[in-house]
């Protein structure tokens, strides 16, 4: 069995090599919390060992990211400082590549009105506009990697003490992204090769709509025409071959935004901003959320789909084999890079632009026009299943 330093450098390794894939004279922003300063360290040393020209780092601090959500005035939780997306929007414009690191605690935020969680997240979304487009246009090269911080194992592992349960998560995370075997790199290489069969399989398919069927779920998809699957890696638009989620196991495209109708529901819980959504359920007309309800979390799922009126209409659809190695190891992560890779899943919120033809081009009138879905958010949820079914209709209706 391999050291744990030794995962460890393998696991920076990974990330800045087939996870961003930095190029000689690049620069790097990593996110990170600030329980990851040692794994970071790592990092940053690969990175610039891999010819990086400067690092630069948004640390998270969660006690700090607590208290001002708790006891900042309104007005600043509404207003997202103009230098910080200065500063973001500058390094990406410069070419600069993006790596997260990973480990957000699910419970962070229980309790905290929920008018000042929106307020922030919308805040951020429309000044982070720019920087997100970047992102979801592949311009740069970007990469999320999970770390085990004390208050996410915990939740994972209730049943361990606090140094038990991250070792633990350690393990988990190790495995499932491919960096206990000698060679990750190539391990990576050959997971790629999968994944991309299946998308080119779906791509020629060229489904017309998907139609799901479980317990609590009936769903019917429209997909736009000219859509296209994605899966494991993706080539930036100068060409580099980046991984953008380590772990990863899906494939996904975007629904036609004006073209989902039915219920479904969810299968594992949901964090999002710091709260959980469990059990909740969904019913879409015509592209657009008419009713919905969560055994727990509700107010959250409310704030959710009002953050604007592309929150209520999905912008991602992803298949994921129920034999993935996360849905294997039968431990819900209440993390959505983990568990995302458990379950298919759907996303509320804005459609990639990369998953249609010529999207990265389109004006937000031709969005609309080919049912390609924008929002300042966007959600994964997973809703998959051992006894999801579903079915692929061709053009011609088979």
């Amino acid at each position: 069995m391999m050291a744990k330093q030794e995962l460890l450098q393998k696991y920076a390794k990974l990330a800045i090599k087939t996870g961003v894939n930095l190029q000689e004279g690049q620069g790097l922003i990593i996110n990170a919390p600030v329980e990851s300063a040692e794994f970071v360290r790592l990092v940053a040393k690969e990175a610039y060992a891999a010819g990086a020209k400067n690092v630069h780092l948004e640390w998270s601090d969660e006690d700090l990211t607590y208290l001002k959500m708790k006891h900042a005035p309104m007005e600043v939780l509404e207003t997202f400082p103009e230098w910080r997306k200065d500063a973001l929007v500058e390094m990406v414009k410069d070419g600069y590549g993006l790596l997260t690191i990973y480990g957000q605690n699910p419970d962070l935020l229980k309790g905290i009105d929920s008018a000042r969680i929106a307020a922030t997240n919308k805040a951020s979304g429309v000044a982070l506009s720019e920087y997100r487009d970047y992102i979801m246009n592949d311009k740069v090269c970007w990469s999320i990697v999970g770390y085990p911080t004390a208050s996410w194992a915990h939740k994972v592992f209730p049943e361990l003490s606090e140094e038990e349960a991250v070792e633990t998560l350690w393990d988990n995370i190790f495995s499932i992204s491919r960096v206990d075997v000698d060679d990750p790199i190539q391990a990576w290489k050959e997971h790629n090769s999968t994944l991309e069969k299946a998308r080119n399989y779906l791509n020629e398919k060229q489904y017309t709509q998907l139609i799901y069927k479980a317990e609590g779920t009936d769903l019917t998809i429209d997909l736009p025409e000219g859509h296209i699957w994605h899966g494991g890696s993706t080539k930036s638009v100068k060409g580099i071959e980046f991984n953008p989620n380590m772990p990863t196991e899906e494939v996904f495209t975007m629904p036609h935004k004006y073209g989902v109708n039915g219920t479904v529901s969810s299968t594992k819980p949901l964090n999002y901003g710091g709260n959980l959504i469990e059990n909740f359920k969904l019913t879409f007309k015509d592209g657009i959320v008419v009713e919905y309800s969560a055994e727990e979390g509700e107010e959250t799922l409310k704030t959710l789909l009002e953050s604007d009126e592309g929150a209520k209409r999905l912008g991602e659809v992803a298949l994921v084999p129920n034999e993935s190695p996360i849905s294997q190891s039968n431990i819900i992560f209440f993390n959505t890079l983990f568990d995302e890779n458990a379950s298919c899943h759907l996303a509320l919120g804005k459609a990639y632009p990369t998953n249609i033809e010529n999207g990265p081009n389109f004006s937000k009138e031709e969005m609309d026009q080919h049912g390609v879905n924008d929002s300042i958010v966007h959600e994964d949820f997973m809703m998959g299943s051992a006894s999801l079914d579903i079915d692929g209709v061709t053009k011609d209706g088979k």
